[in-house]
C-alpha cells in the first residue's frame, strides 16, 4: 500500500486513512489494531479491493489493484483474495460444501468439489459437508468460512474480526486455523482485530491511530499488544 488516503463526505469531511504506506510479505500473518475509529477496517477494505481509496495505490502480487475499473477489480478480488468475516456470511439455504465452492461459481471457475472436500477434511469438517449452516456451532461456521477462503488458493486472506462472535475456545480454534493457513498452506493473512489475545497469534501487529501508522510489534505477546493499545488510547 502506497500513501493511502480515504476521506468520507458526511457533510463534514472525515479522514479515515491519512497517508498510510505498508507492505505485507507473502506467507506471513499480520494483525491490524487500533482504537475505535482508527481506520483499521477502512485499511482492510481498501487493501482487499472492497473499497477504493481517495488517493494512493494498492498492489497485490505485483499488480496494481487500484488501477483497474470496478468490474476488473471485482474479478481480481475473486481470483486473488479470500475473506473471513465476523458474521460468517454463509448462505443458510446452501450446504457446507456448497457454501465453500460458492466463490468459485461466482468467479465462473470450475467448482472443484475434490478440493473443497480436501480443505474441509483438513479443517475437521468432512462429515459435515452435506449439512446446512444452522446445524453447526459458531466455531464450526467460522471454520467453513476459512475453508471457503482457502478453496480458491488466494494470494491473501483478509479477516475482519473473525473471532468477534465466538466463545474463547472457538476463537482459539479459528486463530490456530488461520495460523495453519500461513504455515501449511503458505498463504498471507491480514486480520483486523480488537483482541490482544487474537493479535498474539500473528507474526506482526500493525497499529493505527487517527488514520495513521502508530507503531509495529514483531513476535507479539498479548501483554505487549495490550500495553501498546493502552498507550494509544491514552494519547
Amino acid at each position: 500500500m502506497e500513501s493511502l488516503y480515504k476521506t468520507y463526505d458526511t457533510g463534514t469531511p472525515v479522514t479515515a486513512l491519512d497517508g498510510v504506506s505498508a507492505a505485507f510479505e507473502a506467507g506471513t500473518f499480520t494483525a491490524v489494531m487500533g482504537p475505535s475509529g482508527s481506520g483499521k477496517s477502512t485499511l482492510l477494505q481498501c487493501a482487499a479491493g472492497l473499497d477504493r481509496p481517495s488517493a494512493g495505490r494498492v498492489f497485490l502480487g505485483g499488480a496494481e489493484l487500484t488501477a483497474t475499473g470496478d468490474t476488473a477489480m471485482t474479478k481480481f478480488r475473486r481470483e486473488r483474495a479470500g475473506f473471513v468475516f465476523q458474521d460468517y456470511n454463509l448462505l443458510p439455504a446452501l450446504t457446507v460444501e456448497q457454501n465453500v465452492v460458492l466463490p468459485l461459481r461466482l468467479a465462473r471457475r470450475r467448482a472443484d468439489r475434490g478440493r473443497a472436500r480436501e480443505v474441509l477434511g483438513t479443517l475437521g469438517l468432512a462429515e459435515r459437508a452435506g449439512e446446512l449452516p444452522e446445524r453447526l456451532s459458531g466455531g464450526q461456521r467460522q471454520r467453513v468460512a476459512v475453508a471457503r477462503a482457502l478453496v480458491g488458493r488466494p494470494a491473501v486472506i483478509f479477516a475482519d474480526e473473525p473471532t468477534g462472535a465466538l466463545d474463547l475456545r472457538s476463537a482459539r480454534e479459528v486463530l490456530a486455523l488461520l495460523r495453519t493457513t500461513v504455515r501449511d498452506f503458505g498463504r498471507t493473512v491480514i486480520m483486523v482485530t480488537h483482541d490482544p489475545m487474537a493479535a498474539a497469534y500473528a507474526d506482526t501487529v500493525l497499529f493505527l491511530a487517527d488514520g495513521r501508522l502508530a507503531g509495529q510489534l514483531s513476535a507479539p505477546t498479548a501483554e505487549a499488544v495490550a500495553a501498546h493499545l493502552t498507550e494509544l488510547v491514552a494519547a
